[in-house]
């Protein structure tokens, strides 16, 4: 069995696979990720919303696989970054024919190197409990080499990162929430003061907030236009004054009647603010 160590180590995506997808990925390097014996008895089937589905030859095998999944879910996400897997999930099923690849050169002399001193595990879990020492070991290995624990959740990343990929997007995640929030709610603090309360915010990541909230907030007050009527909580109208201030850039104090029907156009306006008039 190639161990994991050595597979961690030494795996990469080849140039003539970098464009295709992370399943295609995870399919020609299943077996050197998890162990020869994990990856007879499972493939991945599929990548959905962050989720890897993986197939499994029987109950047991997800079962075990099960306590692993945190382990599996750093290999991963060591070897394929931008796949965004961020949980795993077992089902019993037929092992498809195109996961049980001919090992690779690298592997057939691995296998070669340790065929007297390993005969396959005859059980689940003599299989796992292999697959836990190759994860010590290469974690040993990897503090040795001069990883660091990430300063989140203690897995070992390369010496340069502060933190690993998984709570790097968690991270990520967070910041592009709470920004979100502000610029709803107080859409006159602009990136300064946003800045200010979002913990390494910088001004590229707001920009791009900024007009993913802008092109969603227009299409909602499209669609009220284009149905000619607000919705009965009236939330186009909170939409709309975030939308304005993020639009123009303006302090709110600055921004005249005229600039808002600028912004906006004469039917939304009309259909937002017309009534006001009359009060």
């Amino acid at each position: 069995m190639l161990r994991l160590s050595g597979a961690l180590s030494g795996w990469k995506p080849s140039e003539s696979l970098a464009c295709k997808d992370p399943l295609v990925l995870l399919l020609a390097g299943w077996s050197e990720i998890v162990g020869a014996d994990v990856a007879d008895n499972s493939a991945p089937v599929r990548i959905s919303n962050g989720t890897l589905v993986v197939v499994t030859r029987s109950s047991a095998w997800s079962h075990q696989l099960s306590f692993l999944a945190e382990r599996l879910l750093a290999a991963l996400a060591s070897r394929l970054p931008a796949a965004g897997i961020e949980r795993l999930r077992f089902r019993v099923g037929t092992i498809p024919k195109h996961s049980r690849r001919q090992p690779t050169a690298r592997a057939r002399t691995a296998r070669a190197a340790t065929a007297e001193r390993l005969e396959p595990s005859a059980s689940p879990e003599e299989a796992l409990l292999r697959f836990r020492r190759s994860v010590q070991q290469s974690q040993s290995a990897r503090r040795a080499a001069g990883w660091q624990a990430c300063a989140s959740c203690g897995a070992l990343c390369d010496g340069v990162a502060q933190s690993c990929a998984t709570c790097e997007a968690a991270g990520r995640e967070r910041r592009e929430l709470v920004t979100a929030r502000l610029l709803f709610e107080a859409p006159w603090l602009g990136f300064p003061g946003t800045a200010e309360l979002v913990d390494g915010l910088c001004l590229e990541e707001y920009e791009r907030i900024r007009r993913r909230l802008l092109r969603r907030w227009w299409g909602v007050l499209e669609q009220s236009r284009a149905a000619g009527r607000l919705s009965r909580d009236g939330r186009e109208r909170l939409i709309a004054s975030s939308y304005v201030v993020l639009r123009s850039k303006l302090p709110p104090e600055t921004i005249a009647p005229a600039t808002v029907r600028s912004v906006l156009g004469d039917e939304l306006h009309e259909m937002l603010y017309g009534n006001d008039r009359n009060r």
